[in-house]
């Protein structure tokens, strides 16, 4: 249960998490510092960008934080952190425009956006219980237990897989439209490219290491069935 071969990946895995956290935040601050050509704060390119898609009812609030942006799909939101909503920068109007690819995604019924959200609330529940019943069937030695807790964190590395295409699809489409909308010049789609290839970066790294982790899970379950 304490130490397993699986875990010489799972620890690169992690420091690759690790600087995949730096890497972001270190490319969002590098590109915060260049003005975009378009003279656009985070807000005005996230609300023209929503108004041109036809989603005039969604409403954008700033919240506090740094990289706090995200979508709100229960509530139909875009909230982009003060940084972002009030800064005319590279990086503010890519994070501003990748959220409002996610609202893209809700209102065309984007299938891996749709998937996951009907999996978050299973995905809510499962992995919270998941650890307990491994842990459990490994100080036990319940066999029973440690399975239903693979089975259970399964659900949530699957939410994590299927959370890439939707990361990846939401940066696609805000890069499209912020060229063809003359948000950004060509020039500053490198830019661009920069802040949200990070930013997906940290998405993969977590996926790595859930993946790793049942791997290794299903690993000892079997090896623990053969030597009964």
């Amino acid at each position: 249960m304490f130490f397993h071969p699986m875990d010489f990946l799972i620890i690169i895995a992690f420091f690759v998490s690790i600087w995949a956290q730096f890497r972001v935040k270190g490319t969002f601050k590098k590109w915060s510092s260049v003005g975009i050509s378009s003279g656009l704060t985070g807000y005005e390119a996230a609300r023209r960008m929503l108004d041109n898609n036809g989603l005039h009812d969604v409403p954008i609030e700033p919240v506090r934080g740094v990289l706090s942006d995200h979508y709100d799909p229960i509530h139909r939101v875009v909230r982009l952190s003060e940084p972002v909503y009030y800064e005319s920068s590279v990086s503010a109007v890519s994070v501003a425009c990748h959220e409002v690819g996610h609202a893209i995604q809700h209102k065309y019924a984007y299938p891996a956006l749709v998937l996951r959200h009907r999996m978050f609330p299973l995905v809510n529940f499962t992995s919270g219980v998941a650890p307990l019943l491994l842990i459990a069937g490994f100080i036990f030695g319940a066999m029973n237990l440690v399975l239903i807790g693979i089975i259970f964190f399964s659900a949530a590395v699957a939410f994590q897989l299927v959370t890439l295409p939707v990361e990846f699809n939401a940066s696609s489409r805000a890069r499209e439209l912020m060229v063809s909308e003359g948000f950004i010049s060509n020039e500053e789609e490198r830019g661009v490219a920069k802040v949200l290839n990070a930013a997906a970066l940290t998405y993969v790294a977590a996926a790595l290491i859930s993946l790793l982790e049942l791997v290794k899970f299903v690993m000892i379950f079997l090896g623990s069935n053969n030597d009964e």
